[in-house]
């Protein structure tokens, strides 16, 4: 029969006591810990002496044995060594606390000797504190996990600030460990969540402690404390000195790198930081500490460009970290409970919308979040899980989004769109990534107005995908970090790279530019703008060189023009003025008197009349059956228009020839009628009506349907209820109502057989 596994916590081991008496103790006892001193760690030294690198590579060796040493103990020997030896534990916090992080490694020596023990000392750091995590190693070598749980929390092998630490120096590339390491920890020890909850406060103060530093105070609800009356005292970051502003930005670069490590290979800690609101505090910050950043980077004269360059580098990259760190949040507090199909959804999309809601007034960080993780993807994505989103709300946040791209100057890029579906959204995401790079310290340079919307090279050919005040920003923030380089030069960069200025700054920094752009003079100036003829001498109007053309005239008379009516006169003037009839009489006058014969005098030309027979139409009897000259005017005499006749006419002449015009009109029955009479005109159409009335059965003195009635609340009457039910009763008869029914019947008359 086998025997019983025990755990390390419940053995017992006999070893020989002082006097050659052998005693029982336990196997975690103090007395079995072999004395051993772990020297603690330093980091590499920077560009430092050959004395200082021989030293560090002899810790290093040191450090290196030691461990190595300690991992292959057995396993009651190695807790011994981890519960019990403090040198130990001074020399793994020494690592967590010196050890250079990913920006840092492209500052260290570039010897390999250095870089090989680095890596040396580097892996057996992790297999230490992998194994320390370890509870269970195999079937006979294990510890009970309640005991397990209790040993590394009393003894503080893991702490917040040692977990913070193993992410940030040890996540790349050991990810999936390192989550399994912090889930076993967290699970056997659930009181590091407690320790967590009260460490998010501290956290929330970093933020706070580096506004303070640039005179800075976050508004609003997501402020902790008040603002204190000294605060405006603050130098801000353009005033500070340049240590005091190098501090801050690496600060600012460890801490958001640090973090987002932790919430991305452990994403339960998501929760505990969203219960804290550090979402709002955390778009707060960005919005009012990174402009400010920035400009004092990019503005500032620094002796060592070098180190404007770095700083800038790092800056970029914090922001990089912040947006997604809150992409982080998002996801996995509100994205993941939707994607996973579980209960609430609603509730967890509303709250989704809600923190989308509160990113409108923060522009700037709504436009590089919207950049990085399009957030028409995410309500797509929402509009496709829970069709009963409201579309109005949706339409709202995706127009903010718009909007925070207008305000910060910026435009969208061509692979995102702002009203796209899903398969859009995946394709505009996949479109957009920063650039990768091999090392975390190999990042492309992301400053606060990243990428801008340009096509692809050769979409456009000689058109530039800017505007002119685009082009000159983008020229303006990259001399302003190389000015020594010409804008000629600059501006062919630019085409090369499609209009991004921040991959333009990385491959100039980094020495990588195209074969084409390497043969180019770096300080070529700009070329002559070719300038374009006046629009005005290729113009061609149909009023040029009238009166009022402004373009070709200097003069202009201005009294023939005004706005409305004019000034002086008024309305009753202007219809009394009757200087047209007095040109229009002088036509009239004319067909006055009928000529009977032409008379030629003395004084004109015999060639002006000719009286020779013209025999052309004599065989057409053109006017053969017209009565003659006389005839016509005894039917219809020519008559002036009354307001053209002379004045000198008796009244009395004229009142006797409009009466006889009245009579002659009532005496000519048969003559037509251009208007009719408009009494005959409603009779008739009376005598129709009552005409069709009839034939239908219509009976005048039947009351009208009334079902409308009274306002609400007023009650109907007796007539308004009745009407109701007989409309509700036949309103199936016309229409489309008895569709169906006539369609039957059409169909059954279509089936008997004839």
């Amino acid at each position: 029969m086998a025997c019983a596994r025990v755990p390390l916590d419940e053995q017992q081991v006999t070893e020989p006591g002082p006097l050659g008496k052998e005693h029982t103790l336990p196997a975690l006892h103090p007395t079995r810990k072999e004395d051993r001193c772990f020297v603690p760690y330093k980091s590499p030294p920077e560009d430092g002496s050959p004395a200082e690198v021989e030293e560090f590579m002899e810790h290093a060796k040191f450090i290196t044995e030691d461990l190595e040493w300690l991992l292959t103990l057995p396993h009651d020997k190695f807790w011994c060594q981890v519960v019990f030896d403090d040198s130990l534990q001074r020399c793994l916090d020494s690592y967590l606390h010196q050890a250079p992080r990913g920006l840092d490694l492209a500052s260290l020596p570039s010897s390999p000797a250095v870089a090989d023990m680095q890596r040396s000392v580097h892996r057996a750091v992790f297999l230490t504190f992998l194994r320390m995590a370890t509870h269970k190693e195999s079937k006979d070598n294990f510890l009970t996990p309640a005991v397990f749980g209790e040993i590394i929390y009393e003894n503080f092998l893991f702490d917040i600030p040692k977990i913070l630490d193993l992410c940030v120096l040890f996540g790349k590339g050991n990810s999936q460990l390192l989550h399994k390491m912090l889930e076993n920890i967290f699970t056997q020890q659930p009181s590091y969540y407690s320790d967590l909850d009260e460490t998010v406060p501290t956290v929330l103060q970093v933020f706070d402690t580096i506004l303070d530093k640039c005179g800075l105070h976050c508004e609003g609800a997501a402020a902790m404390e008040p603002m204190k009356l000294s605060a405006h005292k603050q130098p801000t970051a353009m005033a500070m000195s340049q240590q005091d502003l190098v501090d801050l930005i690496l600060y600012l670069c460890d801490s958001t790198t640090t973090i987002h490590a932790f919430l991305d290979i452990f994403p339960a800690a998501c929760s505990s930081f969203h219960s804290h609101g550090f979402l709002s505090r955390l778009t707060s910050f960005y919005e009012a500490a990174v402009p400010d950043l920035e400009k004092a980077v990019r503005k500032r004269n620094f002796d060592d460009k070098g180190l404007q360059q770095d700083l800038w580098k790092r800056l970029s990259h914090s922001c990089r970290k912040i947006v997604e760190m809150a992409h982080l949040l998002l996801h996995h507090t509100c994205l993941q409970p939707i994607l996973e199909g579980g209960e609430n959804m609603q509730t967890f999309a509303e709250e989704l919308l809600q923190h989308f809601t509160a990113f409108l007034p923060e522009k700037r960080f709504l436009s590089d979040y919207d950049e990085q993780f399009p957030i028409a993807d995410d309500i797509s994505l929402l509009q496709q899980a829970l069709p009963v989103i409201d579309e109005t709300r949706t339409s709202y946040l995706l127009q903010g989004v718009e909007s925070a791209w207008d305000c910060v100057g910026r435009r969208r890029p061509h692979s995102q769109t702002p009203y796209q579906g899903a398969a859009g959204g995946a394709a505009a995401s996949a479109g957009f990534k920063f650039q990768e790079a091999r090392e975390l310290g190999g990042e492309g340079l992301r400053g606060a107005g990243a990428m801008l919307d340009m096509p692809q090279k050769g979409n456009n050919g000689a058109v530039c995908p800017v505007s002119e005040g685009e082009l000159e920003s983008l020229l303006t923030c990259i001399r302003d970090l190389l000015p020594d380089l010409g804008e000629g030069f600059l501006l062919a960069c630019l085409r090369e790279y499609d209009y991004n200025s921040e991959l333009v700054i990385n491959n100039i920094l980094e020495d990588r530019l195209a074969p084409n752009l390497d043969k180019l003079d770096r300080a070529m100036p700009r070329p002559v703008k070719e300038v374009l003829p006046d629009v005005l001498d290729v113009r061609s109007n149909v009023f040029d060189d009238d009166e009022f053309d402004i373009f070709r005239r200097d003069q202009v008379d201005m009294s023939r023009i005004w706005k409305g009516r004019r000034k002086g006169e008024s309305a009753r003037e202007m219809l009394n003025d009757k200087k047209h009839v007095a040109e229009q009489r002088s036509r009239y006058q004319a067909y006055e008197t009928v000529v009977d014969e032409v008379v030629i005098e003395p004084g004109e030309s015999a060639e002006a009349y000719d009286d020779e027979y013209d025999d052309t139409y004599d065989m057409g009897q053109v006017g053969a059956n017209d009565l003659d000259g006389d005839s016509l005017l005894n039917r219809r005499p020519f008559t002036i228009p009354q307001i053209l006749r002379k004045g000198n006419k008796p009244e009395l002449e004229e009142e006797g020839e409009d009466e006889e015009e009245e009579e002659t009109l009532q005496n000519n029955v048969n003559r037509d009628q251009f208007v009719q009479d408009p009494a005959l005109l409603r009779e008739r159409a009376e005598a129709r009506r009552a005409a069709m009335h009839q034939r239908k059965g219509f009976r005048p003195e039947q009351r009208p349907n009334n079902v409308v009635g009274q306002a609400k609340g007023r009650g109907q009457t007796q007539e308004t209820l009745v009407d109701r039910r007989k409309k509700e009763a036949n309103k199936g008869r016309g229409a489309n109502h008895n569709r169906r029914n006539m369609a039957d019947r059409k169909r059954n008359k279509g089936m008997i057989p004839s």
